[in-house]
């Protein structure tokens, strides 16, 4: 796509939707406009299962009438659909009850900076250049070990899209992305033993992704270490949670310190600002400006401003995570999270992945959870796992067919130590976690 011409027409379009909704009597509106476009290739045993090449395009406008809201959406930028949608939403919103709680954005909190936050960069790839990196990477895959005996495939995704947002406080602004990823999944069997894992890279700029071969061969390692996996006794032990599964802890985090399940009083969390929920050196912010990361952005779904800030600091709760409606119904001001958070990042300690076996000692180190087992009002916790017996910081044998439970209260506050083997492929970046003592359920 032409970049900045293109982001220029649609720029014009909401513009032009936010004058007609005003023209049709809206007391305020809001739109939000995306195109997309991008190629998705998945190879399997070698030859190409799928190639599909993406286009979309979608416009969703919200009305106001004094307290009440409508809103509807399209995928035909036409000049009389616009016309046609606007009138739906209002249509909507005449039937709505009031809700004092509703509107948009004080103007105060819209961001009115945009610094570039190096998130476009387009990937010139065909479709026989992507079948060829599939390909090579499940060759290297395929040919690891001689216990691989299957595969899912191997994928190559390349996307590219432009978002505009604006309202009718005169917030107005669009900018272009790129999202680019290269996966692999196979299959290993070893007597009647048989187990799957998968690799994946992920980055804004293809020429950061890990070569294709390498993520073959590390999704292959991964599947041969799970073979021959045992069960283990019930018990209570130590449990490190890989980096990879570890930012499943900190999602839990977030939900409990969301706006929605704070004013609906169904969070563990109820309450607990300014109070230590982990020990004294979790450091837990948001750093929504990072040059190229995937979580990197200048204002959030409503065009709030983003703040680089500490949700946790010294182990004590700093901050909620909001939107409008849930800042208005706390009494509180939004944090610019309509959307959700923005490069979360846990800090680390010194240790890296062998230094955090070292500290496990002898417990669990969990690498896949199953399930979603997370009781969000209570902070009970019980999820499905399989990973690695760890004896004296040395991993014995694979584990399977276990549940590890506890409470997030307690294992929040049991966190012994944060690993520096930082995962980066998404908006949640942590290390390794070593949490002192979880229940093990199994044979």
């Amino acid at each position: 796509m032409q970049n900045q011409d293109e982001i220029n027409r649609l720029t014009a379009l909401v513009q032009l939707l936010l004058d007609e909704a005003k023209e049709q009597g809206a007391s305020a509106a809001e739109a939000g406009l995306s195109i997309e476009n991008g190629l998705s290739v998945t190879a399997r045993m070698g030859d190409v299962e799928t190639i599909e090449h993406h286009c979309d395009q979608g416009l969703g406008v919200t009305v106001y009438i004094g307290q009440r809201k409508g809103s509807a959406s399209t995928n035909d930028l036409s000049e009389t659909s616009i016309k046609e949608t606007v009138t739906a939403a209002l249509s909507f919103a005449r039937y709505a009850n009031e809700d004092a709680y509703a509107g948009l954005p004080e103007p105060s909190w819209l961001a009115t900076e945009f610094p570039d936050l190096d998130l476009y960069h387009p990937w010139t790839l065909t479709a026989d250049q992507a079948i060829n990196m599939a390909i090579a990477c499940e060759d290297a895959a395929r040919s690891y070990h001689a216990d691989i005996t299957n595969s899912e495939g191997a994928s190559v995704n390349t996307h590219q899209g432009i978002r505009v947002l604006g309202n009718s406080l005169g917030f107005l602004h669009g900018y272009a992305s790129t999202r680019h990823s290269m996966s692999c999944s196979v299959l290993g069997q070893r007597g009647d033993s048989m187990q799957r894992d998968y690799w994946y890279s992920v980055a804004r700029d293809a020429s950061l992704l890990e070569p294709g071969p390498e993520i073959g061969r590390k999704a292959a390692e991964r599947t041969i270490r799970r073979l021959e996996g045992r069960k283990l006794s019930t018990r209570q032990c130590p449990v490190l949670y890989a980096a990879e599964v570890a930012s499943g802890l900190l999602g839990s985090l977030i939900g409990a310190i969301s706006g929605g399940n704070l004013y609906r009083k169904s969070s563990f969390l109820l309450d607990m600002l300014d109070q230590p929920i982990f020990p004294e050196f979790i450091h837990i912010h948001e750093q929504p400006y990072l040059s190229g990361a995937l979580g990197s952005a200048s204002f959030d779904a409503e065009g709030v401003v983003t703040r680089t800030r500490d949700i946790v600091a010294d182990g004590i709760l700093k901050s909620y995570v909001l939107g409008t409606y849930s800042a208005r119904k706390l009494g509180m001001q939004s944090t610019g999270n309509a959307g959700g958070v923005h490069n979360l990042t846990l800090d680390s300690g010194d240790d890296d992945f062998n230094g955090m076996l070292a500290r496990l000692g002898t417990g669990l180190l969990v690498t896949e959870l199953m399930g979603q087992g997370v009781n969000m009002v209570t902070g009970d916790y019980s999820r499905g796992a399989s990973g690695f017996w760890v004896e004296n910081g040395v991993i014995q044998y694979p584990v399977e067919e276990i549940t590890i439970a506890g409470n997030l209260k307690h294992m929040f506050r049991n966190i012994v130590a944060v690993g520096n083997d930082v995962d980066y492929r998404g908006n949640i970046r942590t290390g390794s976690i070593l949490i002192e003592r979880m229940s093990i359920a199994g044979e």
